[in-house]
């Protein structure tokens, strides 16, 4: 059954390497939000936020979402994609959403290694294992909430590959 799936998840946790695969694995194209909206408005997300503030890049988040659904996709969202209840229930009406959960430490840790300011702004200005483990409080529940599939992202990226691929291809939304 060819489908959309959704990729959550915080920041660090993989959704643009894991979709990546996964879309090679499936033979589904690979759409990530955060490109895509920086495409679109040819500024980065720390410019498009500093500019016009979080609650614009959010409005432009929800079109992107919108924009790109398309069915044979792996779409990589932005981390706070999850926040809006009109986000959450579009991805759960219109495809599979598969939720990377890892912890503030592991998240921290792969930032502190990659941190790509321009691409990913601070939410609070506090220090990168304090503002994940805040984000992981507020955003875990709506992660799961949406999530038909949850999967350690703490794992090789090859066994995190094969899980999705496992239940997507042995999962049949109705």
């Amino acid at each position: 059954m060819k489908q959309t799936l959704f990729i959550v998840g915080a920041r660090g946790a993989g959704k643009t390497t894991i979709g990546k695969l996964l879309s090679e694995a499936l033979s589904y194209k690979f759409i990530d939000t955060d490109e895509s909206i920086q495409t679109m408005s040819k500024m980065t997300i720390a410019d498009l936020v500093e500019q016009y503030g979080w609650e614009h890049f959010r409005k432009l988040e929800s079109q992107t979402l919108k924009a790109v659904n398309q069915s044979e996709h792996v779409i990589s969202t932005g981390g706070g994609m999850v926040l809006s209840l009109e986000n959450r229930q579009y991805m759960q009406h219109n495809g599979i959403v598969i939720y990377l959960q890892a912890s503030a430490e592991v998240l921290s840790k792969r930032l502190s290694l990659n941190p790509e300011n321009t691409q990913r702004p601070s939410l609070t200005g506090k220090s990168i294992i304090e503002e994940m483990e805040g984000i992981l409080i507020e955003r875990e529940p709506l992660y799961r909430e949406c999530a038909d599939f949850i999967v350690n992202a703490n794992l090789a990226t090859e066994d995190i590959v094969f899980h999705v691929k496992s239940f997507i291809l042995n999962h049949k939304k109705d």
